[in-house]
């Protein structure tokens, strides 16, 4: 599903050259379900935007899907981000002007869905993220875990085999954010969709199949988990 082949991103600043991600390979099967870690600034958050095509590398190639996203204008990765990525955010992302149904129906309207197909899906994912009635509400007048499943909603609306969550917890206390990991969970084992989640929080990470730590830019440490707890893929490391 992921193929990250020797993979650098540098930012050029006035102190010097400054490598967010230093050379880095990564295999991730479709249906994984995988937590990536690490501390401010270790170059999680940049690989996670790279996958999404929402930055592009410095050198190496990123394939997602068998598309080689370094090779793709920016129209063509704007598509590939429409309909092949959900994307959720810790700040959710909502737009406070809009409802709750049409937050959800943004990508579905810009795919030039009909106008009943649209509503018709909207009633299918609020009802899957447990929502059914909210769909004329504004995000304001929801709690913060009602926001991160309406942005999940929207993740999903279009359909993706692939949910990036850059600290989908992070805002949450921790029943609430429990409650969101289960339907992450719930997505990835029930409709096969890969889930790559970036965060801080051991519990959030324990939600994942497999969790990989980076530092400084680089991939130290890729853990599977099996019958005894997390196994170590990288054996120079264990």
């Amino acid at each position: 599903m992921i193929n990250i082949q020797n993979v650098s991103k540098v930012f050029s600043l006035e102190a010097g050259d400054f490598y967010a991600l230093k050379h880095n390979n990564l295999h991730i099967s479709k249906g994984e379900f995988v937590a990536i870690m690490g501390p401010s600034g270790s170059g999680k958050s940049t690989l996670l935007q790279l996958i999404g095509g929402l930055d592009q590398p410095t050198s190496g190639d990123v394939i997602v899907d068998g598309i080689q996203l370094n090779h793709l204008t920016e129209k063509e990765l704007t598509l590939f981000r429409r309909t092949g990525v959900g994307f959720v955010f810790q700040n959710y992302q909502l737009l406070p002007m809009l409802t709750v149904g049409e937050n959800i129906a943004l990508s579905l309207a810009a795919n030039k869905e009909a106008k009943s197909e649209i509503k018709k899906r909207i009633q299918q994912l609020l009802k899957e993220v447990h929502l059914e009635g909210k769909e004329n509400q504004f995000p304001v007048q929801l709690s913060g875990g009602q926001q991160q499943r309406v942005a999940i909603a929207r993740a999903i609306s279009m359909k993706p085999k692939l949910i990036l969550a850059d600290e989908p917890t992070g805002n949450l206390d921790q029943q609430n954010g429990k409650s969101i990991l289960q339907l992450l969970s719930k997505l990835n084992k029930e409709e096969n969709i890969t889930v790559v989640m970036v965060t801080h929080d051991q519990q959030a990470a324990e939600a994942a199949e497999r969790v990989i730590i980076i530092r400084d830019g680089e991939i130290i440490r890729d853990q599977k988990k099996g019958v005894n707890g997390y196994e170590s893929l990288v054996s120079s490391l264990a």
